[in-house]
Formats: structure tokens, C-alpha cells, sequence
């Protein structure tokens, strides 16, 4: 199975490369937000992980080609940024708004994606990492679906640069969450899409193929258990969630890889396959758990 790489939280953090100097208030704030003890997780764990997790937009245009239209009501809302008052709950949500900013983009659901577009900023401000968001260069590229490619490259390097930032003010553990919210956003709209849309084998495995990720999540957010108690309700959770992925079956089949050219470069071609054994019972209890750990987040 190749799942290809990724910018997890869409289109947040494009401004690492900017000569834009950081607002003064990022600046201060940055030095009081408060610390939370835990473990520095290398950008190289964080990166290892981050390769093996679907894209916003790799999902989006899979749900587009599904045959389904656009739907919102599938997203958390634009105006629920003044629920979110503590770091834990701005973090998960912020990755659930990069998710959501995907989802309409591939739409073309523009007068949506500014509403996310500034859900997002206001809280990166509030977690004091404006300094590495760029609401224009985003709003540029994410209304064009010409520069898609460029956006998730620069999202991709971007995130171990907030990653390394948030371990120097030790707050690696909103990288964490990032990651988890992006993710299970993700999760919840496939499993609403596939619900709607039952044939679609694609969808199927895809929502299966989540079993292998669910399993790094929970390791990252393990190492947290024993210093944040939201992380730990998190884990508790997401545990309950591979209980049920562990009637889901993923079968590897090893061919050897072979060599071909592409555009006048010579590239290697994965020739392994895997096989998901998912029923749709189980999509429908993954759905259901995926949808009571997002309420939580979200309310």
C-alpha cells in the first residue's frame, strides 16, 4: 500500500519562507503560553508518521471523484472558534479546520474557504504561532487549484519548522494534536461520504487503510498519557476506535520493485499490493465512533 505524502494541516502555515517580520504580539505571548511536560518528539518521528497519512486534498479528490457533491454540513462550522478556549482544544480544531479548508477547496467552495481561511488564523493567533501563517500567499494559493501542488510542498516543509518552534517552547505536544484533528476530520468526512455511496470499493479501503495510521496516533499521544490529562481522555479514546479497527484485516503482498522512466527520469515502480478485508458493519461502527470523538472536540 504507497499513501502518499502529505501536508496534514492544509494550507495553514505557508509564511516560514516570508521575509514578513512576526507581529510583536506572537513575539510576547510566545514566552508565556504555558509549557506542558512531556517528551520532545524528533521532527523525524513526527515526519515518519506524517508520510503515512492521507492528504486533506488526496481525500477531497477522492471524494469528488466519487460522484458526491459538495456538502458542508459534513464540516465543523467556520463560527465555533469561540468555544475553543484552552491550547488542546485550539490545536485539535485548527487541524480540523486545515481538513475543512481542503474539503472546499477541491470544491471550488471559495466563499466557504475564506470563512475557514480565517477560522484558521484566529487560532494560530491564539496559540501564538501566527508568525509562520501567511493569510494572503494562502489565500492565493488556495483559490487556485493550479497551485495545489506548491501549497502542500510548502505545507509539508513548513510543518517540521513549527514542529522544531514548538519543541524549543516545549510544546510539542500541539504538533500531536495537529496531526490527530487533520486526521479524524478526514476520517469522519469518508465514512459520511461512504455511508452515502455504499459501491464505492475505493472509499471502502481508504477508510480501512486508517488502521495503520490510527496505530502511530496512538503511539504519539501514549507519550503524552502520563503528563496531560486531555491527551490521556484523547488516547482513551482513539483506543476504543482501534478496538474496532482490529476486525479490519490488511494483507501485504511483497513484489519485487522495478525501475522505470518517467518524463526522461529513470523512477522506482512499488509493485507490492495489499488487500482490505472491511466489512460494512465495520465502517458503520468506525463511523460512529470517529463522530462521538469529534463531537467532543468540536464542542
Amino acid at each position: 500500500m504507497r499513501i502518499l505524502l502529505i501536508g496534514l494541516i492544509l494550507t495553514l502555515f505557508t509564511a516560514c519562507g516570508s521575509k514578513k517580520e512576526p507581529d510583536s504580539i506572537f513575539v510576547e505571548e510566545a514566552d508565556t503560553t504555558a509549557k506542558v511536560e512531556g517528551p520532545t518528539i524528533s521532527s523525524e518521528v513526527i515526519g515518519d508518521i506524517l508520510q503515512q497519512i492521507p492528504s486533506p486534498l488526496e481525500i477531497s479528490v477522492l471524494l469528488k471523484e466519487s460522484g458526491k457533491k459538495y456538502n458542508g454540513t459534513y464540516l465543523n462550522s467556520a463560527d465555533n472558534t469561540s468555544k475553543y478556549n484552552s491550547n488542546y482544544k485550539k490545536a485539535l480544531n485548527l487541524g480540523i479546520y486545515g481538513t475543512d479548508l481542503g474539503y472546499t477547496n477541491i470544491y471550488e467552495q471559495n466563499q466557504d474557504g475564506v470563512k475557514y481561511m480565517a477560522s484558521i488564523k484566529d487560532l494560530a493567533n491564539g496559540l501564538s504561532i501566527g508568525q509562520f501563517f501567511d493569510i494572503e500567499t494562502i489565500g492565493r494559493l488556495a483559490t487556485n487549484s493550479k497551485n495545489l501542488d506548491s501549497l502542500l510542498l510548502i505545507t509539508t516543509q513548513n510543518f517540521n519548522t513549527i514542529n522544531s518552534y514548538l519543541q524549543t517552547q516545549g510544546r510539542a505536544n500541539l504538533s500531536v494534536l495537529f496531526l490527530t484533528g487533520g486526521w479524524l476530520e478526514a476520517l469522519h468526512i469518508t465514512c459520511e461520504v461512504a455511508t452515502a455511496n455504499p459501491d464505492n470499493k475505493q472509499l471502502k479501503e481508504t477508510i480501512g487503510e486508517q488502521k495503520i495510521i490510527l496505530e502511530n496516533i496512538i503511539l504519539l499521544l501514549s507519550f503524552y498519557k502520563e503528563s496531560d490529562q486531555n491527551m490521556a481522555s484523547l488516547l482513551t479514546d482513539m483506543e476504543e476506535l482501534k478496538k474496532i479497527y482490529d476486525k479490519v484485516k490488511i494483507t501485504y503482498t511483497y513484489k519485487e520493485s522495478t525501475f522505470e522512466v518517467v518524463d526522461g527520469v529513470m523512477v522506482i515502480k512499488d509493485n507490492s499490493t495489499s488487500t482490505i478485508e472491511i466489512t460494512p458493519e465495520d465502517i458503520a461502527s468506525i463511523r460512529a465512533a470517529t463522530s462521538s470523538i469529534r463531537t467532543k472536540i468540536i464542542s
